[in-house]
């Protein structure tokens, strides 16, 4: 078991080996990070066709005697304002992620994150007034810049005293991801949102 000492109190808590001491495995962990970036990724070229072109279908004028060219849409891509021949449609990056391997890498990074000393728990985190003053005085023994504030009930005066400040991020553990576990430089659990995690991964 790993024993972590709160930061706010000199309570220990005991922790799964089975989490926070995991072997880090490099490649493993960049590969699953570039497929989950790749999944981030939107196309935004978008065409449309004469399928996706707004009006009627029906045909502008009889198919013969009239002395023009034989017409059956005003869609067709000959025409102004008609669709697009092979209209180009946002591309589809998804990949799919192995549910064990990913969790796996979550377990490495965490590991990761306790050997540097990067990840801190609070007994808890109760915001009674919703102001950015009483919030950073809460958590003025963190001496990092960029912190992200894991907790298991976000309340109103949690996100109101906290949204103004753009180093910190508040959000409910089971929203996490691992791009935000490397992107910010301290990791703030509270007991029971590195409890829930825990029982979440094992």
């Amino acid at each position: 078991m790993v024993n972590i000492l709160l930061k706010d109190s000199q309570e220990n808590i005991c922790l799964s080996d089975n989490i926070f001491k995991i072997h880090f495995n490099m490649s493993l962990v960049h590969q699953v990070i570039n497929l989950c970036r790749h999944n981030l990724r939107k196309g935004n070229v978008a065409q449309k066709s004469r399928s996706d072109v707004a009006g009627s279908n029906k045909k502008p004028w009889r198919q013969k005697g009239t002395g023009r060219a034989r017409a059956g849409s005003l869609k067709s891509p000959i025409w102004r304002s008609g669709g697009v021949t092979f209209a180009k449609k946002p591309k589809k990056y998804f990949s799919k992620i192995n549910k064990k391997v990913y969790n796996k890498v979550f377990k490495m990074i965490l590991s990761q994150l306790y050997k540097e000393s990067r990840l801190n728990i609070l007994s808890n985190l109760d915001i009674f007034y919703p102001k950015t003053k009483f919030f950073l005085e809460k958590i003025k023994f963190l001496n990092f810049k960029k912190i992200l504030i894991l907790v298991c009930k976000l309340d109103k005066n949690l996100i109101l005293s906290s949204r103004n400040l753009y180093n910190i991020k508040v959000c409910h553990v089971n929203n996490i991801n691992i791009i935000d576990l490397l992107n910010f430089e301290s990791i703030v659990f509270t007991v029971s949102s590195i409890k829930f995690l825990e029982g979440k991964l094992n």
